[in-house]
């Protein structure tokens, strides 16, 4: 791939104070924020730079993460770009604005830092606060690394701003968020052009001969046709990750897809799984085809929208599929990740079989032995052709 003219510095930082610095170099116009752990880095670092002059973002510190995306509603319907960071209890006490922002149609771009939602009380990762809003309307991008979470806050912007919706960018508490990792930064001038100016199309402060409201009561003649607008946005929010993500790795060499694949064009079984876990899956699968066996695991990086056609495309052919979810959708059928594959493959002729496995919930470590064991029961259901169980919790 021929890599434009970008100049770049190697470093080492965690994954927060990587946002951080991505959000400096964009330098939004307002960051309304709540800290919450494991995200409250971001916030306290990003809170230095403005103290320090180094942005001319508009700090607004709140009572609650409600009133942080409060506030931000309020200044993205001004015409601002707005950025914000949270975790956990933070993004459920958020929960009515996400909806308000993501209807609105507000390009809004915030991390969340993944973390368990109590009772009882943890402060480590899971994803059950990303996926609990997975249908809030928010675009949502999942990161394996340090240099992953850096990359996708600016391609956030860009997509955000294109289709005219939220998006949230996801990276695991503690495990990437303060873990250090040596990673590419990018100049702050290749930065900004990559960015660019926010122009919003429409602003309750822009002078224009169209008046502009938000938030209008809209009864049934007419809300329908507002959530179908928005499903429609959602649908072609595809293609424009796409189209970032590539001239993203044109400008900067560092290449994403909508679903990262490793050894799977021969793989016979594959596991599919979220962020930072997949690092330590393809060790497991490196181990295995040493021995013989064809395995290979699928990383799922953007999952609103769903991007079934090419999750189906990949697993065409395999013989098992195991899904491993690091949250549980207690609907007594696994989580939400093995429910969504299995609904994209519903349609292949020759659809692999496909089991749930619940990991990691709290903290709870995933190890090369757990990827290993998963995979054995994925060879043993090809060997036997039976799903002994097709939902089960490991790592306990």
């Amino acid at each position: 791939m021929a890599i434009e003219n970008a100049k770049s510095a190697q470093v080492g930082l965690t994954g927060n104070s990587a946002v951080a610095l991505a959000m400096k170099q964009i330098n939004p116009d307002v960051c309304p924020a709540y800290p919450i752990t494991p995200s409250t880095a971001v916030i306290e670092t990003f809170s230095s730079y403005v103290a320090d002059g180094e942005v001319d973002t508009e700090l607004i510190t709140v009572e609650s993460e409600h009133s942080a995306m409060s506030a931000g509603i309020g200044a993205a319907a001004a015409g601002a770009r707005v950025m914000t960071a949270t975790s956990a209890q933070g993004l459920a006490l958020m929960w009515e604005m996400l909806y308000i922002a993501s209807g609105m149609r507000l390009p809004i771009v915030m991390t969340n830092v993944n973390r368990a939602l109590a009772a009882p009380i943890n402060i480590h990762c899971d994803h059950s606060d990303s996926m609990g809003a997975r249908d809030s309307g928010w675009v949502q991008l999942y990161s394996e690394t340090v240099q992953e979470s850096y990359d996708n806050v600016f391609m956030a912007v860009r997509i955000a701003e294109k289709v005219k919706l939220p998006v949230m960018v996801c990276l695991d508490g503690f495990i990437t968020s303060h873990a250090i990792e040596n990673m590419d930064t990018i100049e702050d001038a290749d930065v900004q052009a990559f960015v660019g100016e926010y122009e919003p199309e429409v602003s309750l402060l822009k002078e224009s001969e169209l008046p502009t409201t938000y938030g209008a009561m809209s009864l049934p003649d007419s809300y329908m046709v507002f959530k179908k607008q928005q499903s429609e946005a959602m649908s072609g929010a595809k293609k424009v990750v796409e189209e970032v993500s590539a001239e993203f790795a044109k400008k900067f060499g560092r290449e994403y897809g909508l679903i990262d694949s490793y050894k799977l064009d021969d793989a016979d079984v594959a596991i599919v799984i979220f962020n930072s876990a997949t690092g330590t899956t393809r060790v497991a699968v490196d181990e295995l085809r040493k021995e013989g066996h064809k395995v290979g695991v699928m990383r799922i990086r953007l999952f609103r929208p769903l991007p079934h056609a090419e999750i189906a495309e990949a697993l065409n052919g395999l013989k098992a599929v195991a899904c491993l979810d690091r949250v549980d959708s207690f609907n007594d059928f696994g989580g939400p990740l093995f429910n969504e594959v299995r609904s994209s493959i519903y349609d292949l002729e020759n659809r692999p079989k496909v089991i749930s496995r619940i990991y990691g919930l709290g903290g709870r470590d995933y190890k090369v032995s757990d990827a290993r064991s998963v995979f054995e029961e994925l060879l043993k259901i090809v060997e036997t052709g039976t799903v002994e169980d097709t939902t089960k919790y490991i790592t306990i």
